[in-house]
């Protein structure tokens, strides 16, 4: 899968130096999911249970995505330094050791998650209810990975940039609009903070020194407008069930 190029006015421009181009990447943070009316539904206490279900069994396909998406970048990687650091991602979501507390991984928080609203694991397991248009999304995502340059898709991550805001609200106002999730089951956005900032480091690592001219600095923008459009879409294919409430039951 590839993504379109822009042709731009200044694309043959000198290079943004390094702090210059980082802002950039990091200003694209006004487009992040954070931003979706769903996501300011669901974190003002504005949803009801069902729909709490639906995204988090929506959301359980990107998860699930997210270590087969590292892998194939992970099988695109030449250097074996870079594979030592990326290979973390991997056993940050699918576990490490004895799969016991903190090693079970990100995916067994999340089904812990789905269990807290009222999901049990099987059913979750199962896949029942993922939309269409949220598989076909993080699909796309996983085929991008497999097939980009592993710089490109290192640099379709860097919406982790972003990501420990979101979980951070969650921990603020879910406890307090939403009593009746076993709060044990927080435990995702909890662990997901601290991961996400070594994460980032590591990702703009790659991103600041790989993309080295100004056509290329464009690039790296594209993918990571790509990749926060998946995200967006995703809640834009969630939020359409949820408004018809006899769907989010099914």
């Amino acid at each position: 899968m590839d993504i379109a190029t822009i042709v731009r006015p200044d694309g043959d421009g000198p290079a943004w130096n390094r702090i210059d181009f980082e802002a950039k990447l990091r200003a694209q943070g006004a487009a992040y999911h954070i931003h979706h009316p769903f996501n300011l539904r669901m974190n003002s206490g504005g949803c009801a249970p069902d729909e709490i279900r639906h995204w988090v069994r929506n959301r359980f396909y990107y998860q699930i995505c997210i270590p087969r998406k590292d892998a194939a970048i992970l099988a695109n990687m030449s250097d074996r330094a870079q594979r030592r650091l990326w290979i973390e991602r991997i056993l940050d979501h699918d576990g490490y050791g004895d799969y016991q507390g903190s090693s079970a991984g990100g995916m067994e928080a999340w089904i812990k998650l789905g269990e807290a609203v009222g999901i049990e694991r099987q059913d979750l397991l199962s896949l029942k209810g993922v939309s269409p248009a949220v598989r076909f999304a993080c699909d796309a995502y996983v085929n991008f990975a497999s097939q980009a340059p592993w710089q490109e898709a290192v640099c379709s991550s860097l919406t982790e940039m972003f990501a420990p805001q979101i979980h951070k609200d969650r921990l603020s106002t879910w406890p307090t609009h939403y009593p009746w999730i076993d709060a044990a089951g927080f435990g995702y956005f909890r662990g997901r903070i601290p991961l996400a900032g070594r994460d980032v480091a590591h990702g703009l690592e790659v991103t600041l020194a790989h993309f080295t001219t100004r056509q290329a600095q464009h690039r790296a923008l594209d993918i990571l407008q790509f990749k926060l459009d998946i995200l967006w879409n995703m809640l834009d294919a969630i939020e359409k069930v949820c408004l018809t409430p006899a769907a989010v039951k099914a």
